[in-house]
C-alpha cells in the first residue's frame, strides 16, 4: 500500500512515518490484540520513503508488509516531526480488517492523512503530551482527514522499480474500505 501523511495545519511540521501498526486478532470485527506478541510493527526503511520537491506537500510512503495466514487489524500509522527543538508524534488511525489467506501479493491501496485544526471534541492528531511540543506541531491541536483509495494505475511502476523482487509478480487488489471516522472517534474516545 501505499501512503500520504501532510500536515496542512502546521506546514513547518510535516509528519515522517516510522512505524506501520498491525494487530492480529480472531475477532471478526477490529478488536485490540491482548498480547504484545500479537502487535507487529513494521519500521520504515530507505526504500519506502519518496522524496519530494516541495516538503508542505508531506511525505509519501511506499509500504509493504509480510504477514502469515490469519486475521489482522491495521491499527494506524504513527510519525514523527522534528524541528529542533520541537518534537511533534502524530498517529493516523485506520483501524481496518485485514484477512491474509494464502500466499501472494496484495495491493491495499492508498492512504491519504492530512492534519487539519480540530473541531469540538474530534480525535487527536496527536497525544496532548509533551504540552507544547505537540501543540506547537499541531498534533493535539489537529485531526486528520483520512481518505483510502486505489491508485494501483499510478503505484504500481514505482512498486515494480523500488522493489524488483515484484518485476514479474502478480499483484492482486484487496483494497482496504472507505475510512471509518465513527470507528476512529470511539477508538480514541477509549484510550
Amino acid at each position: 500500500m501505499t501512503a500520504k501523511i501532510s500536515n496542512q495545519y502546521r506546514h513547518s511540521h510535516q509528519p515522517e512515518l516510522i512505524v506501520v501498526h498491525v494487530e492480529r486478532t480472531d475477532a471478526a470485527e477490529a478488536k485490540e490484540a491482548k498480547e504484545a506478541k500479537d502487535h507487529i510493527n513494521f519500521t520504515m526503511d530507505d526504500k519506502a520513503k519518496k522524496e519530494t520537491d516541495d516538503p508542505v506537500l508531506g511525505n509519501y510512503y511506499y509500504l509493504r508488509m509480510e504477514l502469515e495466514n490469519g486475521k489482522y487489524v491495521l491499527r494506524g500509522l504513527s510519525s514523527m516531526s522534528s524541528s529542533f527543538p520541537i518534537h511533534g508524534f502524530f498517529f493516523t488511525p485506520v483501524h481496518e480488517n485485514i484477512v491474509a489467506n494464502g500466499k501472494g501479493v496484495f495491493y491495499l491501496g492508498h492512504i491519504n492523512a492530512t492534519v487539519r485544526e480540530r473541531q469540538g471534541d474530534e480525535f487527536k492528531a496527536g497525544p496532548s503530551i509533551p504540552l507544547i511540543d505537540q501543540a506547537f506541531a499541531g498534533a493535539s491541536g489537529g485531526t486528520f482527514d483520512i481518505e483510502i483509495t486505489d491508485q494501483w494505475d499510478k503505484d504500481e511502476e514505482v512498486f515494480r522499480s523500488r522493489f524488483t523482487a515484484l518485476a514479474n509478480v502478480e499483484v492482486k487488489k484487496a483494497l482496504l474500505p472507505s475510512f471509518d471516522r465513527n470507528r476512529a472517534q470511539k477508538w480514541w474516545q477509549d484510550h
